[in-house]
């Protein structure tokens, strides 16, 4: 669904991402891992199209998107949830998903998928709870129907009854078949948990890749540590 093919990328002078090549299967989920700094964030502005590749090709569904703007991406099916748990606080819950629609099918779709923003649509955005605001973030993003969703650290800061809801949000969510995942994310084990393999960056770096199941944790610890 998405291909990076030794791309690489950076700010000005300052070259952050070295010929690096992620692949993310059709249905499938994949996790980016690293420290900070490893150039996580900047794969993913590279993906959405936020930030020019100096090198590389971008293919999203085996189309070339490599100088396709973000918005043309987005119409391909692309979605993306930032990191920071963004939101419009002045807004209600139900304000902020009726931005993206106001069909009540859709909106009552993807309460289904986070059942504890139904009890929370009057409340002002900015006086929900980290976790609550990132479940609106995914939910408001799923709005848009992608084919290829984006998550930048969707576990930062949050409860960890959150981190599990979202953990099992992913993993319904590839099962749909119609649907892939590009997680980032530091906390291994929920990362490993939510998809079905992964790659390590180290200073803008492809150190590791492999897929989950036994020994997958110490792998990638191990790969870190370097």
């Amino acid at each position: 669904m998405l291909e990076l093919i030794g791309v690489s990328a950076g700010y000005g002078r300052t070259r952050v991402l070295h010929d690096v090549s992620v692949t993310v299967p059709s249905s499938g989920a994949v996790a980016i891992m690293g420290h900070n700094g490893a150039g996580k964030t900047t794969l993913l502005r590279v993906a959405v199209g936020l930030l020019p590749v100096k090198e590389g090709t971008v293919l999203l569904d085996g189309e070339d998107v490599t100088k396709l703007r973000p918005s043309g991406r987005v119409k391909r099916g692309l979605g993306y949830v930032p990191q920071g748990q963004q939101c419009f606080p002045q807004m209600t819950t139900l304000e902020n998903l009726q931005l993206i629609t106001t069909v009540k099918s859709e909106v009552d779709g993807v309460l289904d998928t986070f059942p504890a923003l139904t009890t929370l649509l009057g409340r002002r955005a900015g006086l929900l709870s980290g976790g609550q605001r990132q479940q609106l973030a995914i939910a408001r993003t799923l709005l848009t129907q992608p084919r290829m969703l984006i998550l930048d650290e969707p576990t930062e800061g949050i409860q960890p009854n959150v981190v599990a809801e979202i953990e099992g949000v992913i993993a319904a969510l590839t099962q749909r078949g119609d649907l892939s995942v590009l997680l980032v994310e530091q906390h291994v084990g929920f990362a490993l948990r939510a998809t079905g393999s992964y790659y390590v960056l180290e200073s803008g770096r492809v150190t590791s890749s492999g897929t989950g199941g036994a020994g997958a944790i110490d792998d990638v610890r191990a790969a870190m540590a370097v």
